[in-house]
């Protein structure tokens, strides 16, 4: 049993250096996920990455982003939104993984959540590759299928790899529609760009009904109007937000497990992520961080300040909803 911390706010940089201290999520008090009643954004590591098919190294992504969160402060620059001043957040730790067994692994990760659920809080997660996000979603979204906000690289949706492998981070939200977690017609995917195995590869998507801004059209749109884009496809329903770092250019973050040139920068993807202030947010995650392909931490630190972006969303909605 953890003890319920007398606060859950991060501890200053003021009383201690920030390269001081146990590594948590942007400094936040850690309490388990069975202790979490007061709770009401929850901050999550999937430290797995079994459903890699190239680069591996995801599964060490969590703990080098708590490292590189350390960097997080109270208020926001540009919205003055005081996250931790909203809502009660905290660290639940990382969700059980079986670094062999797919199948263990989603069951693990789906119990674990759906204990976090249950209690009423919203899950802010890091990864782990982008399989994890099926899981979550199975505890997230079982009672009705929910929109969402993909940045990404790459759509996700395809069936299998090897003609076998249904579960790999290529295919978890072919898997979720199928699973009536995600609704198609409010998903809205952006940053796609890249080679493809087959011209097939995409097509699954477009024909559920996906909204699919692909690199060269989110140029040629502007930010403004993708962020206006995003907001029509998803509109006022329950909506998840999912952040792949290689949504970004791998020029801003190299540490991932499948790079695509000629990606979104680091500043539009923060000015996007503040263009969803009010939508009706349930949770999020930050994906595929992998440490050993960027030592100097960079990319987790461009996760975590995008988490922090997600965060203040998740907050304001929860405070707006007490």
């Amino acid at each position: 049993m953890t003890s319920k911390p007398e606060s859950y706010k991060p501890i200053s940089g003021n009383d201690l250096p920030r390269f001081a201290g146990i590594a948590t999520f942007m400094r936040l008090p850690y309490v388990g996920p069975h202790d979490a009643d007061e709770v009401d954004i929850g901050l999550i590591g999937v430290p797995w990455d079994g459903g890699t098919t190239n680069r591996a190294g995801a599964r060490h992504g969590p703990r080098q982003i708590r490292d590189l969160s350390t960097m997080a402060r109270n208020v926001h620059h540009a919205t003055g939104i005081k996250p931790f001043h909203l809502c009660n957040c905290a660290d639940l730790g990382d969700s059980p993984v079986n670094p062999v067994d797919i199948d263990d692994t989603l069951a693990r990760v789906e119990k674990f959540y759906t204990t976090v659920v249950d209690q009423g809080i919203m899950p802010l997660s890091a990864g782990g590759d982008h399989l994890i996000t099926l899981p979550v979603m199975r505890a997230l979204c079982r009672d009705e299928p929910v929109g969402m906000v993909h940045f990404d690289a790459h759509t996700d949706t395809l069936d299998r790899y090897f003609g076998e492998s249904k579960y790999t981070h290529g295919t978890p939200f072919r898997r979720a529609i199928e699973e009536g977690l995600l609704d198609p017609k409010r998903t809205v995917q952006i940053g796609i760009r890249g080679a493809l195995y087959s011209d097939k590869d995409k097509q699954w998507g477009l024909d559920q009904g996906i909204r699919v801004i692909e690199i060269e059209e989110y140029t040629d749109m502007g930010i403004e109007a993708v962020i206006s884009e995003a907001r029509r496809v998803v509109g006022d329903g329950k909506t998840y937000i999912s952040f792949d770092v290689d949504a970004l250019d791998p020029v801003y973050a190299p540490g991932t497990g499948t790079p695509e040139i000629g990606g979104i920068t680091t500043y539009d993807a923060l000015q996007m992520i503040r263009g969803l202030r009010g939508l009706n947010l349930i949770g999020g995650d930050v994906v595929e961080v992998s440490p050993p392909f960027d030592m100097s931490g960079n990319t987790a630190l461009v996760a975590v300040t995008i988490m922090f972006e997600i965060l203040c969303l998740l907050a304001e909605h929860s405070s707006q909803r007490k």
